[in-house]
C-alpha cells in the first residue's frame, strides 16, 4: 500500500500551511494580548519611562491589537509584519538592550525570537490558510 508522490507532496504542503498558520496565529495572539494590556492607563506612564511620548499609547495599543487579529485571519500580513518588526526593533534597542540578552533579567531574547517569526511572516506572506488567499484582486505586497 503505497502513496503516490503527488499525494505525499499534497500532504506535506498542507502540513506546511497549517504550521505556518500556527506561527502566524501565535504571533497574532501574543500581540493581541500585549496590545490589550496597553489600553490600561498605567501603560501611559511606562511609555514616558521608556522615553516615548504618552500620546503613542492608543496608536501602539491599536496597532498591536488590530495587527494581531490581521495576522490570525491572514490579511495585510506583510504590512502588519513590517509594523511589528519596527515595534520589536525599537523594543530591543531602546527598552531592553542595556538589560542584556536574557528575558529573566529584562533582556531582549524573547523580542529577538518574535522578530525572527515576524520577518518570516513578511517573507512568506499570508499563505493559503488566509482571507487574502481567497481574494482574487489583492496585490502580493498586501498579502
Amino acid at each position: 500500500m503505497s502513496t503516490s508522490l503527488s499525494e505525499n507532496v499534497a500532504k506535506t504542503s498542507r502540513l506546511h500551511e497549517i504550521t505556518y498558520w500556527g506561527i502566524r496565529s501565535s504571533v497574532g495572539v501574543i500581540f493581541i494580548a500585549y496590545g490589550l494590556q496597553k489600553f490600561d492607563p498605567v501603560w501611559r506612564d511606562l511609555l514616558v519611562g521608556f522615553g516615548l511620548p504618552p500620546e503613542l499609547q492608543i496608536p501602539i495599543a491599536l496597532a498591536e491589537t488590530i495587527g494581531g487579529i490581521a495576522l490570525i485571519v491572514g490579511v495585510l500580513t506583510r504590512i502588519t509584519g513590517a509594523i511589528f518588526s519596527i515595534i520589536l526593533v525599537d523594543a530591543i534597542f531602546h527598552i531592553r538592550w542595556e538589560k542584556g540578552f536574557f528575558i529573566a533579567k529584562g533582556g531582549w531574547d524573547y523580542d529577538l525570537a518574535l522578530l525572527a517569526m515576524v520577518l518570516f511572516i513578511i517573507v512568506a506572506g499570508s499563505g493559503s490558510l488566509s482571507i487574502s488567499s481567497r481574494l482574487k484582486r489583492i496585490p502580493n505586497f498586501l498579502q
